[in-house]
């Protein structure tokens, strides 16, 4: 393990070992500090994030995206925040801390026992939405996690998971498809964050006006099971409860090409997910190249 590997490993060890312990108000400060001086510093994250909210809102004046991008990030803080003190959160504090609506499309989706998957974006706290089902709903569920460097950082994450009740399959090895379909076959439940593609062979799809690549998994896993399909956007406000919303099911269509299935269903995916991040665009933490004229520096900027 390199040097930097060690001290990334080390870092994240720390956030979970003390910011748990710290009183909640504390801990609020501290992300809102640590969030204002990565601001400050304009690294590549923060102009990234930046030149994404530039496609959201693109009219937003050149001071209104420097509003944006420093909410961005200390709504991104507060999501780490938040994740380094969930282990710790009590069930009540877990149940009373996201406040979803529609919920019932999940509910009776469950309850008539052909599976559900839900999709989301990277926006605000989807650790939390997800021990909020665990918790409050005493559902537990499968999902999937990228493989990070040092692999000790990506154990760290999957035990943190897997301690508010999820099943985490590696992105990476080929297995997890399958698990993830027996998993819908046997009426689960299946969770997914899917606004950004991580094998460069997903489904293009219109984004705020441009192209973006987005994966097939969840439209996929839809078809082959006959699992319900809900997209769900997450927000926070000026309360310490986090928002949400599950949006109505996204529908196989009837006709044409598993392709062309495919990619209607993405397409329906990436609309309800851009409805939610327009809304609260501060909340879409996306620190990383999404667009493919971003991705392919001879379509655009690098």
């Amino acid at each position: 393990m390199s040097a930097s590997d060690r001290l990334t490993d080390a870092l994240y060890g720390v956030g979970w070992s003390t910011v748990k312990k710290l009183p909640e108000p504390v801990a609020v400060r501290l992300g809102r500090t640590i969030a204002d001086l990565a601001w400050k510093q304009r690294g590549k994250g923060v102009q990234r994030l930046e030149a994404n909210y530039a496609r959201v809102v693109p009219d937003a004046t050149p001071e209104r995206l420097a509003e944006l991008s420093r909410a961005g990030m200390r709504s991104y803080l507060r999501y780490w925040m938040e994740s380094f003190r969930l282990p710790a959160w009590s069930a009540e504090r877990v149940r009373t801390g996201f406040d979803p609506k529609d919920v019932h499309h999940l509910t009776d989706g469950l309850a008539s026992g052909r599976g559900v998957i839900l999709a989301l974006p990277h926006l605000a706290n989807w650790d939390l939405a997800g021990a909020w089902v665990t918790t409050a709903l005493r559902t537990p569920f499968t999902t999937v996690a990228e493989r990070l460097k040092p692999e000790t950082l990506y154990d760290r994450f999957v035990a943190y998971r897997e301690g508010l009740g999820m099943e985490v399959l590696p992105h990476s090895g080929g297995s997890a498809f399958g698990t993830l379909a027996r998993r819908l076959r046997d009426g689960g439940l299946v969770c997914l964050v899917a606004d950004r593609d991580l094998s460069a062979s997903g489904v293009e799809v219109d984004f705020f006006g441009e192209t973006a690549r987005m994966p097939a998994g969840p439209a996929l896993l839809a078809q082959q099971t006959g699992a319900l399909l809900l997209p769900v956007t997450l927000w926070y406000d000026d309360s310490p409860v986090m928002k949400g919303r599950v949006h109505p099911p996204v529908a196989v269509p009837e006709s044409g090409t598993r392709p062309e299935k495919t990619s209607l269903m993405t397409q329906a995916l990436a609309d309800a997910f851009a409805s939610g991040i327009a809304e609260h665009p501060e909340d879409w933490h996306m620190l990383q190249r999404l667009w493919l004229a971003d991705l392919d520096p001879a379509k655009g900027p690098s």
